[in-house]
C-alpha cells in the first residue's frame, strides 16, 4: 500500500474525532481523510467544512462502498462496531475500530475472525500502546529497572457527574451498550495497557454492582487476576466516590513504577537509590502515533501494537470481570 495514498473515511464523527483522532489522519503522511459520515447530515457537513474534508454523507453503506475509499475508521458507540466492521471487511477495506472493540467478547471474536479469514488488516484504537509516556513505563520494565515484577494495582474512582445525577440518558451507562458503564469506556484502556506491558492474563475474577442506582449499568467493580508470567494484579473502579483518583502502582523485587492512566501526573520510577519523575507530554492529537503506526504496519515496516487479535484478549479480560464468560 506504500505506493499510493490511502484514502480514509470515518463513520461517526462525534466528539472523539474533533481533536483526538480525525486530525491525526490528516497529519499522517500517506493517509488522506477523504470522507466522513454522521446520521445527522447537517452535522456531517459542519464537521467536513471545519476540518477541510472533501466529502460527507449520512449513509454509512454509501461510505463503506465508495470505490475511492480504501479504509474505514469506525468511531461510533460500541453497539454499532460489529455491524459496520462486518460490512467493511466484506468490502475488502482496511479497518480501525474505536475501543472498546465491541460490546462483548463474542462480538469481538466474530469481528476478529472475519478479518483474519479475509486477511484484511484490523486495528483497534488502544492508542496508549503508542504514546511516549506509556512506552517509557514499558521500557523501565523491559530494562528490569524494578527487578522482577510482582504485582500491579489500579485504583480509579470519581464522583457522579451532572448527567449521572440528572439521570438523563447516556449511552455510556446503558447496560445494553456498556454493561460496566464507565468501566467499559475507561477501564478498557488500562487493562489493555497492562496486557501490553505484562503479557496476556491467565485467570481473571470480578465483582460488580450498582451502588447508586442512577443508571442501568454497573458503577462499582473490582477485580483480581494473574498474568501468564505469574505477575498478580488487582483493581477497583468506582464511579460514585467522594473524590477522583487514578493511580497505578507496579511493584517489583527492586522498586516500583507509579503512574496514572488518564491524569497528567508524572510517571515515577522509585527504588531504594532514587526516585525518577518524568513529565512526558502527549501529542496535540492523542491518536497521532497510533495512526502513524498503522501506516508503518501497512507499509510493512513494523507490526502495529493494537490489532484485532490483541484487542480480542482485552475484550476477554473485560468480560471475565463482568462475569459474562
Amino acid at each position: 500500500m506504500n505506493s499510493k495514498t490511502i484514502n480514509w473515511g470515518i463513520i461517526g464523527v462525534g466528539d472523539v474525532c474533533e481533536k483526538k483522532s480525525a486530525p491525526a489522519y490528516q497529519k499522517t503522511d500517506g493517509f488522506k481523510l477523504k470522507s466522513v459520515m454522521r446520521r445527522d447530515l447537517n452535522k456531517a457537513n459542519d464537521f467536513a467544512q471545519r476540518h477541510g474534508i472533501e466529502q460527507f454523507t449520512d449513509n454509512a453503506d454509501e461510505l463503506i462502498n465508495d470505490t475511492e475509499i480504501d479504509a474505514i475508521y469506525i468511531a461510533t458507540p460500541p453497539n454499532n462496531h460489529l455491524e459496520y466492521a462486518l460490512k467493511v471487511v466484506e468490502s475488502g477495506k482496511i479497518c480501525c475500530v474505536e475501543k472498546p472493540m465491541a460490546v462483548t467478547f463474542k462480538e469481538c471474536e466474530t469481528m476478529h475472525h472475519a478479518f483474519k479469514e479475509k486477511n484484511t488488516p484490523l486495528f483497534v484504537a488502544y492508542y496508549r500502546r503508542c504514546l511516549p509516556r506509556f512506552l517509557q513505563i514499558k521500557t523501565w520494565i523491559d530494562l528490569n529497572e524494578i527487578g522482577d515484577v510482582r504485582h500491579i494495582h489500579w485504583s480509579l474512582s470519581k464522583s457522579a457527574s451532572s448527567i449521572d445525577l440528572s439521570q438523563n440518558y447516556n449511552w455510556r451507562t446503558d447496560k445494553d451498550i456498556a454493561l460496566g458503564g464507565y468501566f467499559d469506556d475507561l477501564a478498557s484502556h488500562g487493562l489493555d495497557f497492562f496486557h501490553f506491558i505484562l503479557g496476556e492474563f491467565e485467570s481473571v475474577n470480578g465483582h460488580i454492582t450498582n451502588q447508586q442506582q442512577f443508571y442501568t449499568a454497573h458503577d462499582a467493580l473490582s477485580a483480581s487476576w494473574i498474568h501468564k508470567n505469574g505477575v498478580t494484579g488487582s483493581a477497583f473502579w468506582n464511579f460514585g466516590s467522594w473524590k477522583r483518583e487514578d493511580k497505578v502502582e507496579i511493584v517489583g523485587s527492586k522498586g516500583s513504577i507509579v503512574f496514572s492512566v488518564f491524569d497528567d501526573n508524572p510517571v515515577q520510577l522509585i527504588t531504594s537509590k532514587e526516585t525518577i519523575s518524568l513529565n512526558i507530554e502527549h501529542p496535540e492529537n492523542i491518536q497521532l502515533y497510533h495512526v502513524q503506526a498503522m501506516k508503518k504496519h501497512l507499509d510493512g515496516i513494523e507490526q502495529h501494537p493494537s490489532t484485532g487479535e490483541t484487542a480480542l484478549h482485552t475484550a476477554w479480560i473485560m468480560d471475565k470481570v463482568l462475569g459474562r464468560i
